[in-house]
């Protein structure tokens, strides 16, 4: 048996302005993961492959799944990118315990655990931009236009600076930072987030370049401030970065209630993470305030918390 298992994400700074050009800055998060499970299935005919992912109610023989479906999808693409027209007989399992349609990255970490359980069970391994761009490939289906932020940095498994046709950096932080993530419950495809923020643009250009822009300045700012070890100073760029997302028009009523919790409990910032609406935010906050602000977002309706370390 292989077994591949691939962190959620969320998203630091960036989200929106990615798809305009700007930079992100996305983090691992190993507290949650999606893991794919390989295994040969002898005495089952030659190129068959059973798939299994229960949490969505999928299971069948990849033949008669319907080949759009992302999950079918991947395991076709991985198996045409490793140049293997009819694998032996095989069984794929697929678990997660990253929520669905929180902005953590669920889609875009199956489709690279498939990929890698696959690749490496089959004795060819893929490089994790490999893997990378045939996720991607995935999230268009998930998503319609995404940035390539999410499939990024769950494949490599680090902090990622990314720009869109740029290649991702990843790179080290200076510092750890402490972060507490409530998840609103409220699900939300990322592709409607997306397709709002577009609608807005396209009436006032002029006006959501200029946020855009606002948001890239914070993001290199911000990337400084992480490789330097000054953690602190990151929390009011958080502040601003969720100000222009609320301006965008993609925060809510419950997210910024989470987020005025979180800094009210003593986090040095908070901000919406992902697509917005619903889904989740974060906060960063000192070590010892970590309890305090997780309290705080279930009290103000986060209906679930997690919290997590980047960095040493």
């Amino acid at each position: 048996m292989t077994v591949a298992s691939i962190p959620g994400k969320a998203i630091l700074f960036g989200e929106h302005a990615v798809v305009y050009g700007r930079p992100a800055i996305a983090v691992p998060v190993w507290e949650v993961a999606a893991r794919v499970e390989v295994l040969d299935n002898p005495g089952a005919a030659p190129g068959s492959l059973l798939v299994e992912a229960p949490a969505i109610d999928l299971a069948g023989e990849l033949a008669a799944l319907d080949p759009s479906h992302p999950l079918p999808r991947i395991i076709l693409d991985t198996l045409h990118a490793l140049g293997v027209e009819q694998p032996p007989p095989l069984r794929l399992r697929v678990t997660s315990t990253i929520p669905i349609a929180s902005g953590l990255g669920s889609g875009a970490a199956v489709s690279v655990a498939v990929a890698r359980a696959l690749s490496q069970h089959l004795g060819c391994p893929l490089e994790p931009s490999r893997e990378s761009a045939l996720a991607f490939a995935v999230e268009r289906i998930h998503h319609g236009t995404p940035s390539g932020v999410d499939n990024t940095v769950v494949a490599f498994g680090m902090p990622v600076y990314f720009r869109r046709d740029d290649p991702p950096v990843p790179f080290r932080v200076g510092a750890p930072l402490h972060l507490v993530i409530g998840d609103t419950g409220i699900a939300l495809l990322t592709s409607i987030a997306v397709g709002g923020v577009r609608e807005r643009w396209r009436d006032k250009p002029a006006a959501y370049e200029r946020r855009f822009d606002a948001i890239g300045a914070i993001v290199d700012e911000a990337h400084g401030q992480i490789e330097s070890g000054r953690i602190a100073a990151l929390g009011p760029l958080m502040n601003r970065n969720h100000v222009l997302l609320q301006e965008i028009g993609v925060s809510s009523p419950v997210l910024d209630a989470l987020v005025r919790a979180a800094t009210e409990a003593g986090a040095w910032g908070a901000k919406l993470s992902g697509a917005g609406i619903g889904g989740t935010m974060l906060a960063l906050a000192p070590k010892e305030r970590m309890d305090a602000v997780r309290a705080a977002l279930t009290r103000a309706g986060a209906v679930r918390t997690i919290t997590t370390q980047v960095g040493e």
